[in-house]
């Protein structure tokens, strides 16, 4: 008796542990959540990752060397088109030019005088003309000798020769004036290029000098970058860069910045890089964000096309089985594995071809069972 009592308690504890093993273990890797197919519209996109660049950067210089006067510019700072940057010590300039007016106005004077001259000149060959008209008649009539009226017309061609003479002096001195305007139009052009003004309105990305410093011709003083003019130079796999066009719109994330900015392609470099297999896409800002700053990373999305109006699935019911792509379904409490055509990824949504809306979906669990055809579940 006593020995059916132990084989009933063993039977009685077998029996309990199955079921707890049943209940705890086995039913729990045998259940699993389920998911629905929903249908909408995608936005296929193309990720890149780049830098903050831009199509110009302004290098702004002088042609001469010396020390670098008034300059204030500083790092960040928003200067417009024509803005003086600082002047350059130009030495002797200033003084050459003062004595090249000055001389010019010494000749102006010359001139005046030789006018003054001119005028007496111009007197006297009307009065010698005059005598030697008169004298001629006389001639005609034998009433003077021919040696008189020969001191009649030397002394009107003399008059004369004064006042050609005067008008080459004249016409000299202009010339001289003519030439020293010439130089100090140059010296004054040149003075103007110590004079160093900004070419374009833009941020300052860098300055090169310091006050008061001694500068070499044609050194950089500063570095200017138009805001129209800032982009993202992204770099995206030649294979999926293909159907990227100019005009595309983009999202654009910094690294230093939790915002997404909009903006737009605006450059596709032609010549693919050999070694990388990457193409070169450039991407501006609709509203260039306050401050920026070059070289810093950002993540850029183009939106090349929408699909519309297609089946979409959780990213987390996908599965591969037999090297296939594919979801698991369910029918009744069967699972069935079902092959896709993957059109695009959107976020935790992606857009397939194969099923319908009605289809229930299975979300597998590594953690679980593994699934396979036939496989009956336990489902929510």
């Amino acid at each position: 008796m006593k020995k059916y009592i132990k084989y009933l308690v063993y039977l009685l504890i077998i029996s309990v542990a199955g079921m707890v093993f049943y209940k705890k273990v086995y039913v729990p890797k045998h259940t699993f959540l389920t998911a629905k197919v929903s249908k909408g519209n995608v936005d296929i996109r193309v990720n890149g990752v780049g830098n903050m660049g831009a199509k110009n950067i302004y290098k702004i210089g002088t042609l001469y060397g010396g020390k670098v006067l008034n300059f204030t510019i500083e790092e960040g700072e928003y200067i417009d088109k024509n803005t003086q940057i600082a002047n350059i010590d130009s030495v002797d300039l200033k003084d050459k030019i003062d004595e090249q007016n000055a001389l010019r106005l010494k000749l102006l004077n010359d001139i005046k005088s030789l006018q003054i001259d001119r005028k007496s000149a111009k007197v006297n060959y009307d009065y010698q003309n005059e005598l030697f008209l008169k004298n001629s008649k006389l001639y005609k009539l034998r009433s003077i000798s021919s040696l008189d009226f020969q001191k009649y017309l030397t002394a009107k061609e003399t008059a004369k020769f004064n006042i050609e003479s005067i008008d080459g002096r004249i016409a000299s001195l202009k010339d001289q004036i003519r030439q020293l305007e010439a130089v100090v139009n140059g010296l004054k052009q040149r003075l103007a290029r110590y004079s160093i003004k900004s070419p374009v309105s833009g941020y300052v990305t860098k300055k090169s000098i310091v006050n008061y410093q001694m500068v070499m011709p044609n050194q950089t003083l500063i570095e200017i970058v138009d805001p129209k003019d800032i982009w993202v130079r992204t770099f995206i796999d030649t294979r999926v860069s293909g159907k990227v066009k100019l005009g595309d719109s983009a999202s654009i994330k910094l690294r230093s910045s939790s915002k997404i900015y909009r903006g737009k392609v605006v450059n596709i470099n032609p010549i693919n890089n050999s070694i990388t297999y990457e193409r070169e896409i450039d991407v501006a800002f609709d509203n260039l964000p306050i401050p920026f700053y070059l070289e810093e990373q950002a993540t850029v999305k183009i939106d090349i096309s929408t699909l519309k109006n297609v089946l979409k699935i959780p990213t987390n019911v996908l599965s591969i089985y037999k090297e296939q792509n594919g979801v698991w379904t369910l029918d009744g409490d069967m699972v069935k594995f079902k092959n896709l055509k993957i059109l695009a990824y959107e976020g935790k949504k992606v857009a397939v071809e194969g099923l319908s809306i009605d289809t229930k979906l299975v979300v597998p669990d590594p953690k679980k069972k593994s699934l396979s055809n036939g496989m009956k579940i336990y489902h929510d």
